[in-house]
């Protein structure tokens, strides 16, 4: 096989490699390669190396290993105790302050975790010699630095080390910033500390020569890239290479076996010419890496929305030929690149596949066939593309794809990564890079000569209007302060903007987001936040979006910037942004904060600002803050889809996309009514909720995913796919099942309306199927929120104004649900018929109260209610439409029933396409699709969960399934289990697979259920998950109970040891859910001693007792975190070691102490949302 011949099966073939850290070098390979047959090969390779390398470093035991890492908070005492008089140079340090606001922070630790060294890189030199936004100009005017620009520029501002170890961690140091930072060349020491540099930090620096008379009283050093790496030349590849080349690839590696009598290397650098070349590029005269582009001569453009870049394909001769001569001295070449600029748009927002009619002429493109790099050099290989556009000056695209099995590298993340659809099949991505982004891009604060240039590149966008009114406040007064904005502009050129404005609703965010996971908020001044009102860059300009916004929070002095992703059918969205994609890559996702819903009348001024307890229009929240600018997140290509918009499936989704470190490029929902959260979600009633998800929580997953309208119709194991009904085949490389259950109409096949109960019931269950043919249109199965809302348009629409039943079947909470609905809408109680059958033996609601209450409510509406009763026929089963009569049957006779609407909601199976899809794929079924404990099904690329699926038989416990369990926390676990796989950090510390450390999983959150039901009843409850065949339980318990059926019923219970595992509400008012979700698994002590409150009679009304302010805490999201260190930090004795008299362990002295202590820094710290308590300070 001629590889040279064959660029289509070669497009991208990567190899990167690692070498030992000392005495003869080891290797260790990973390698991409686009044919699916040789990958096996490749990965035993790996894997044969990889032990090679760990047999080698066991060898040498007494080494002295350290690591170079990121430095985290938990390490600023150790880098304080560092700093002595030698660090005098950097003047006084605020590490606190400076961890926070570094770009770059490195540390170097032992194996125990101990540090040895630290170093802070910002992007501005130290204290106050200059302003951070001005230092550019004041460096080039003191001092001879004009190859210093505020991209590849940071600045020393501390270095410490143990004694001794300086020397070494310097070093290790720079080559690790150099290396995270692959656009950085000159790291500067500018300090106005006059004072001798450490001889360490003298071998690594070198002073800057001034140019001005006096000389400025400042230090001034700079250290190069090239001095840490060498410099970096690049050349054609000579036979002589061959050798060495192989040598990086793999010590005795022999390729021949595989590719034929040349090996692949050797292929490619026979085939030089001037379509073809190959080229090494080595430091210090050693060939760290090759190289091998060609003319582009075969792409599947069908795969790929190439629409946006004509094709590749040339359409028009260019007016100013470039010369013959290629310049290959590795200078930038002068080449204006602004017609290129202005030729090519991008929407990186679009998701639908499109395909791309070929026009006739030449590519406009060149593909890279094989890179093969060392681990450690991968991210320098960016400074060949340059190169490479000198070889081929007539071209403006360079193209690679990798297979979506493979994460992106160092190299890749400089190339724009062209979208196509959840249905496209291709086994690769395509990436390119434009010529244009070779140029220098510069930010600046806009002015008013900008604004046709603006005007030009944001024109046909949404929100442009809303961008260019806010561009001309701006101009009008720009020393306003609350708005600022910024261009890039390249080669004089405007090819981005970025308008930001003061972030006033600070308080709020930082209360109903979880930004503290990210900064120290005490260390960022209020005028430090802003938010991000529009943003759009040139869709090529991909690699340059976050240095663009490392640019604006220096020149704005600002240290975080926010952007709020609004549910597309609220319509808050103002703000330009495009690509959207370019925001959400650079920003990490920020969870909402579970908030305490405030008795605001109760609390009357010791209440929260009303800035807090306003309600805003649902957002997500993204950050981009300075200290993560240079930590950018992985792409994951790998296809994961997922079926079903169930709790669980959407709890997947949400645990994927929160992930700050990670950016799934390929996650795709299939949903038979799409994305439940572009509908309004007001409640709609009919069902009961979970409480799982509100509009905030959905609002920030749709943007990171794609969405495939549809049902699954079938699994295709082999190929790996899904069809799904109305729209394709959707590609995996892993999927998840997590269909769950639904309502389905069936067809009743009782023939017999008079025969006894038990047999009809016998009957049904062997003989009813799936409604054939067209379901009547006033026949409802409610299963998702595009359900209900359907229901109710039609109800208002065809039956409030009629005269016939609203007939309801089933016995289970959605039925009372569905009747207090029909009540609201206006439908008379007489017109309403609730048939129940005899399943199940217990009732649907959880206890004697609150059936009790719902009947008479029923009864009060003149609701009719019929016991027993068994579906037996729908208008003569001859398939009318509409629906006219329902028939049921019992022992002492039919019903029969005129019938205006009937919901049919008896019970809940899988749907029949999924159970079809299953079967004929040959998964395990066993009445619910069979997994192991680590979801995984018989293979190993499918995953299932929720009620769904059930545990594998060799578990002996099938009186447990996820079922039995809270979904949402099922769906956290199940992609837990698939990010061991993803997360590259996770795979290192992957250990034994769920089965072999447990028999089941062990789940803890509360199951939980709410509604409206008959009377107007607010309904929440929440118990423990308990088995489906529940035995009697021998454990004692203890029930706190207040109020009865009149509206004010409270019920919570205690298990032995005190703790709550069972709360029920039902009232008239409405309920403060997340405060009592907030009670489960709390111990009574810590709800202000319950129990012995209520046995004292101190508590009449636990409504009213949650609704003092001593309660507040205990709904705190954080309060969780006080009870922690309340058990890690005091130590309850019990007198005489027993329990005292009251229950009530005792506390000593120095316990109590602890106890105010911690209570007090709890107030302290979240004195905004508890203002009601003093603090310590002020008793």
């Amino acid at each position: 096989m001629h590889w040279g011949s064959h660029s289509r099966s070669m497009l991208a073939v990567v190899v990167v490699m690692t070498t030992g850290l000392r005495g003869k070098k080891k290797k260790r390979n990973r390698i991409f390669y686009e044919s699916a047959g040789v990958q096996h090969f490749f990965y035993t390779l790996f894997m044969k190396m990889a032990a090679k390398t760990s047999s080698c470093q066991a060898e040498d035991p007494s080494h002295f290993i350290v690591v170079v890492r990121r430095s985290k908070s938990t390490d600023i005492e150790q880098i304080e105790s560092l700093i002595n008089s030698s660090s005098r140079v950097f003047g006084r340090v605020n590490v606190v302050q400076l961890l926070e606001k570094a770009n770059l922070a490195v540390t170097v630790v032992n194996e125990r975790e101990e540090i040895l060294a630290h170093a802070a890189l910002v992007d501005h030199p130290i204290g106050g010699l200059v302003d951070p936004a001005q230092w550019e100009c004041f460096l080039h005017k003191h001092f001879i630095s004009n190859q210093c620009t505020p991209l590849n520029t940071l600045f020393l501002h501390l270095f410490v080390a143990r004694e001794g170890f300086a020397t070494t961690a310097i070093h290790k140091i720079m080559r690790a910033a150099f290396q995270d930072a692959p656009e950085v060349k000159y790291i500067c020491l500018v300090s106005p500390n006059v004072a001798d540099l450490e001889p360490p930090l003298q071998m690594i620096f070198e002073p800057f020569q001034s140019q001005t008379i006096p000389a400025l009283q400042c230090l001034a050093f700079v250290c190069c890239r090239e001095k840490i790496y060498g410099k970096l030349h690049m050349r054609s590849a000579r036979p002589s290479d061959h050798n060495r080349i192989i040598d990086i690839v793999g010590e005795k590696m022999d390729l021949s076996s595989l590719f034929g009598q040349l090996s692949i290397v050797k292929d490619f650098m026979a085939a030089e010419s001037e379509h073809c070349h190959s080229i090494t590029f080595e430091v210090d005269r050693t060939i760290i890496g090759l190289i091998t582009v060609a003319d582009l001569d075969d792409l599947e453009s069908d795969h790929f929305d190439l629409r946006q870049f004509e094709g590749f394909y040339k359409t028009q001769e260019k007016q100013d030929e470039v010369g013959a001569e290629v310049n290959l001295s590795g200078e930038e070449p002068s080449r204006d690149t602004s017609s290129t600029l202005e030729e090519v748009k991008l929407s990186s927002d679009q998701r639908e596949t499109q395909t791309t009619e070929t026009p006739p002429g030449k590519y406009n493109s060149f593909c890279i066939k094989v890179l093969l790099t060392d681990q450690r050099s991968d991210l320098r290989s960016v400074e060949c593309i340059q190169y490479l556009f000198q070889l081929f000056p007539h071209l403006d695209y360079c193209v690679l794809t990798s297979l979506t099995s493979f994460n992106e590298f160092g190299f890749l993340q400089n190339f724009l990564l062209v979208s196509k659809g959840p249905t496209d099949l291709s086994p690769s991505e395509l990436y390119i890079f434009h010529r244009s982004g070779l140029g220098r891009m510069e930010v600046r604060k806009t002015v008013g000569s900008d604004r046709p240039a603006v005007s030009d590149l944001v024109k046909d966008l949404s929100c442009e209007q809303s961008l260019l009114q806010d561009l001309d406040s701006f101009y009008n007064d720009p020393d306003a302060g609350m708005l600022q904005a910024f261009v890039a502009q390249m080669d004089a050129q405007i090819v981005g903007i970025l308008i930001i404005k003061d972030e006033q609703d600070i308080d709020y965010l930082r209360s109903h987001y979880n930004i503290e996971n990210f900064i120290n908020f005490s260390q960022h001044r209020p005028e430090e936040h802003a938010q991000i009102r529009h943003f759009v860059l040139r869709p090529l300009l991909r690699p340059l979006s976050m240095p663009f916004f490392k640019e604006v929070l220096r020149l704005a002095h600002k240290s975080c910037l926010y952007y709020r992703t609004y549910p597309r059918h609220h319509g808050h969205q103002v703000s330009c942004v495009n690509p959207l994609d370019f925001v959400l890559d650079c920003a990490v996702p920020i969870s909402q904060r579970r908030q305490i819903i405030y008795p605001l009348e109760e609390l009357g001024n010791d209440a929260p600002s009303r800035r807090l307890t306003e309600e805003q229009a649902p957002f997500a929240l993204s950050l981009i803050c300075r200290k993560l600018t240079l930590e950018p997140r992985i792409s994951v290509n790998t296809r994961i889809v997922v079926v079903g918009a169930s709790d669980t499936g959407l709890s997947v989704i949400e645990t994927l996309c929160s992930r700050p470190h990670l950016k799934f490029n390929n996650l795709t929902l299939i949903s038979t009514h799409g994305f439940p959260g572009d509908y309004d979600r007001e409640d709609m009633g009919f069902l009961s909720t979970s409480h799982a998800y509100n509009s905030k929580d959905l609002a920030k997953m749709h943007s990171n995913i794609n969405v495939v309208k549809g049902k699954m119709v079938r699994i295709d194991r082999t190929s790996k796919y899904v069809l799904v009904s109305g729209a394709g085949k959707v590609p995996y490389d892993y999927l998840v099942l997590c269909t769950g259950l639904q309502y389905r109409a069936h067809n009743p096949t009782v023939k017999n309306q008079e025969g006894p109960i038990k047999q009809a019931l016998q009957r049904r269950h062997s003989t009813e199927h799936t409604h054939a043919g067209v379901v009547p249109s006033n026949l409802f199965t409610l299963n998702d929120v595009h359900d209900r809302m359907a229901a109710r348009h039609w109800l208002c629409a065809n039956f409030l104004d009629q005269s016939g039943n609203a007939v309801i079947y089933g016995n289970n909470i959605d039925v009372y649900i569905s009747v207090e609905t029909l009540l609201s809408l206006g439908i008379p109680g007489s017109r309403i018929h609730l048939v129940l059958p005899p399943e199940p033996a217990v009732c649907a609601l959880p206890n004697s109260v609150v059936e009790k209450a719902v009947a008479a409510a029923m009864e009060s509406a003149g609701v009719h209610v019929h016991c027993n009763f068994v579906l037996a026929q729908m208008s003569g089963d001859t398939q009318p439409d509409p629906l006219t009569s329902v028939t049921f049957t019992k022992d002492s006779g039919p019903l029969h029933l005129q019938c205006g609407v009937f919901f049919n909601l008896s019970c809940k199976e899988i749907d029949c396409d999924v159970v079809e899809s299953i079967q004929k794929s040959f998964l395990i079924f066993d009445e619910r699709l069979v997994i192991r404990a680590s979801f995984l099904t018989n293979d190993p690329s499918i995953y299932g969960g929720g009620p769904l699926t059930k545990f594998s038989r060799w578990y002996r416990s099938d009186e447990w399934s996820h079922a039995n369990f809270n979904s949402k926390e099922v769906g956290q676990e199940l992609a837990d289990a698939l990010l061991s796989k993803l997360d590259p950090a996770l795979q290192k510390l992957a250990g034994k697979s769920p089965e072999e450390t447990r028999l089941e999983p062990i789940y803890r959150r509360a199951k939980i259920q709410g509604g409206k039901l008959p009377g107007g009843f607010n309904f929440l409850h929440v118990t423990k998950p308990s088995p489906t065949k529940l035995k009697c339980s021998s454990q004692p318990t203890t029930e706190i109970v207040t109020g009865g059926e009149t509206g004010d019923y409270f019920c919570i219970k205690l298990d032995r040891h005190g703790v709550v595992e069972t709360i029920t509400c039902l009232s008239l008012e409405p309920l403060p859910i997340s405060n009592y979700l907030s009670l489960y698994g709390k111990h009574e002590l810590l709800l202000g001693g319950l129990l012995r409150s209520h046995r004292q009679g101190v508590i009449q009304d636990l409504y009213s007792f949650f609704r003092q302010k001593k309660c507040m805490p205990i709904f705190h999201d954080r309060y969780s975190d006080l009870e922690k260190e309340l058990q890690e930090k005091v130590k309850l004795k019990s007198d005489g070691g027993e329990p005292a008299a009251s229950g009530r362990p005792s506390l000593d002295a120095e316990g109590r102490t602890t106890l105010r202590k911690i209570a007090g820094k709890f107030l302290s710290e979240n004195k905004d949302l508890l203002p009601m308590f003093l603090e310590l300070e002020q008793l």
